[in-house]
Parts: C-alpha cells; structure tokens; sequence
C-alpha cells in the first residue's frame, strides 16, 4: 500500500511534486489538477517497467484517480520500480 497525502497538503506543497492523473480519458471531463500530466494507470505502469518515465526518477510523484484506489496501485507500482511516490487519499474526489 501506498503512502499517502491529504488534499490540504498537496495543495500547501503542489509545486514539489510531479503529480500523475492515472484516471481515463472519459474521466478528465469532470476536471483535473491544474499542471497534472495525464498517463491512464496502465500506460503508467508499463512506463515504468519499460523505464520510460526515467527523467522523474529523481523527482517527488503524487499519483490520483477518481476515487483513489486506482492512484494507490499506481503509486505502488512507481515505488516498486524505486521511485519516491504516494497518492492523494481520496482522489480528485477529495480535491474538489
């Protein structure tokens, strides 16, 4: 299980971390974290296990879906592979 960062401390540190939105397509109508870069969970693991995501390596990441869970898989995953990760308790839900 992933560690993990309320939304009140993202916010206060936002400009620290490298944040992932993990959600769909379909799913960034509803909004997104300003300056988040879209890579839907699948496309982020295989990112990492195919070292395509290197130049975050030494960079602090913050992973979110809609609801959270599919942002802690995806932190998990990240850390896993040796990278510094955690995800937004909640998701974009708790954003809002």
């Amino acid at each position: 299980m992933a560690d993990k960062i309320t939304a009140k401390e993202l916010m206060s540190q936002k400009n620290d971390f490298v944040i992932i939105d993990v959600r769909e397509i379909d799913e960034l109508k509803g909004g997104i974290i300003e300056d988040s870069i879209h890579m839907p969970l699948g496309l982020t693991i295989r990112n990492t296990k195919k070292k395509q995501i290197e130049d975050m390596r030494d960079k602090k990441i913050c992973t979110y879906c809609s609801s959270g869970y599919r942002g802690n898989i995806a932190a998990d995953e990240l850390t896993k592979e040796g990278f510094y990760a955690i995800t937004l308790d909640g998701g974009y839900s708790s954003w809002l």
